[in-house]
C-alpha cells in the first residue's frame, strides 16, 4: 500500500466514516473541501506518527505540510529522509 493508499483509507474510514473510499482527488484541499477540521488535522497528526512512526514538530502543523493527500505524503516521504525524522 502506498502512503497516498495509507492516508486516503485512514481519512475514508475515521474522518469521512465512509467505507466507499475517499472520493477526492491527491490534490484537494481537505480544509477547502471540508474534508478534514482542526480537530480533524490533530487526528492526522496522530495518524502519521503511529502509522510512520515519526515525530511531527508543531511548527510542521502547516498547510503546506497537512492540506491534501499529496502535500501529507510528501510531508512524509521529507521526514522519514531527514536525520531526526
Amino acid at each position: 500500500m502506498t502512503i497516498e493508499d495509507n492516508i486516503k483509507d485512514y481519512i475514508a474510514r475515521n474522518l469521512l466514516f465512509s467505507d466507499n473510499g475517499f472520493p477526492y482527488a491527491d490534490d484537494a484541499s481537505f480544509l477547502d473541501e471540508g474534508i478534514v477540521d482542526s480537530v480533524g488535522v490533530m487526528e492526522l497528526v496522530t495518524f502519521v506518527e503511529e502509522t510512520f512512526g515519526m515525530k511531527v514538530d508543531d511548527f510542521d502543523i502547516t498547510p503546506d505540510n497537512f492540506d491534501s493527500v499529496s502535500r501529507l505524503a510528501t510531508y512524509i516521504r521529507n521526514k522519514s529522509k531527514s536525520p531526526d525524522g
